[in-house]
């Protein structure tokens, strides 16, 4: 029976297995559709589809560098036990090495290793480790140099919070330094021109509706703001932020110190952005015993 498009489409979407999979199943299978659902299921691709839903919010966050390129990946799974599973770690650290040679996730997840994309890879360790996980994000840092830290690490080069850093000149140990900084602070930009204006324009409508709260003139409360922004920017920026080694000078001054000058910088934190919903156990056997 000829394998079709749709078919496999079908199939995909009832089950969460891959392409290759579905279209492999119903070429066994002989395009009987129930009986690849049980095949898709005895080769445990199913199970790992069926966890595909619950949400994954843990995890690790890996780092590699090579020459000029640094590259950090968040992988996550549903518990932090995963995180420390020496499986997970060693599937973690290939994840990120391949991803030296990449510039997206999606062309990750595509590649190769062990004979296995890393999306098959990723796949099977579900069915075995039984728990839900993929390749959430990458990012990447192109300059002369390339520094990286990682927060809470359980194993080298990986943690909750991988950190990059690019910059020019030659104090590997400062721009290391900067790299814990960035993990600590979390700037949302390296400098005000890099600073969304969107996010800019919020912060600059909200400190004009909190400035003419205190119902002074429009003369004085322009005055205010003008401050009130300046004092967001620094604290929003690494270059006016306080070096949190040495909080007298902001990075951009400890940097020009140091003969360094910082062109770029990545923070991945695990879990970060995902909405968690909790249980409520007591309410829903409260629901129950209604």
């Amino acid at each position: 029976m000829a394998i079709t498009a749709s078919m496999v489409k079908e199939l995909r979407e009832s089950t969460g297995a891959g392409m290759m999979d579905a279209k492999k199943a119903l070429t066994e299978t002989d395009g009987d559709m129930d009986a690849a659902v049980d095949w898709l299921r005895t080769k445990g691709l199913a199970k790992a589809a069926k966890k595909s839903g619950r949400t994954a919010a843990e995890g690790l966050v890996a780092v590699a560098t090579e020459g000029g390129k640094g590259v950090a990946v968040e992988v996550n799974s549903e518990t932090d036990f995963v995180g420390k599973n020496a499986d997970f770690q060693k599937m973690v650290g290939k994840i990120a090495t391949a991803a030296i040679a990449v510039e997206t996730v999606e062309d990750l997840k595509a590649t190769s290793v062990d004979g296995k994309t890393i999306d098959q890879t990723v796949t099977d360790a579900i069915a075995v480790i039984g728990e839900n996980m993929y390749v959430r994000r990458m990012a990447t840092v192109h300059a002369a140099n390339v520094v990286s830290y990682v927060h809470n690490s359980v194993a080298p080069g990986m943690g909750s919070i991988g950190v990059l850093v690019g910059f020019e000149g030659t104090d590997t140990a400062f721009a290391r330094q900067v790299a814990m900084h960035i993990a600590a602070a979390n700037p949302a930009a390296l400098g005000e021109a890099d600073l969304d204006p969107a996010v800019v324009e919020k912060e600059k409508s909200v400190q004009m509706d909190i400035a003419r709260e205190s119902g002074k003139p429009e003369a004085v409360i322009e005055k205010m703001i003008v401050g009130r922004m300046a004092k967001f920017m620094a604290e929003s920026t690494l270059m006016g932020q306080a070096f949190v080694v040495n909080p007298d000078l902001t990075v951009e001054k400890a940097a020009e110190e140091a003969g360094i000058r910082i062109t770029g910088f990545v923070r991945l934190e695990v879990g970060e952005g995902i909405a968690v919903e909790k249980e409520d156990f007591a309410a829903e056997v409260a629901k129950l015993n209604g």
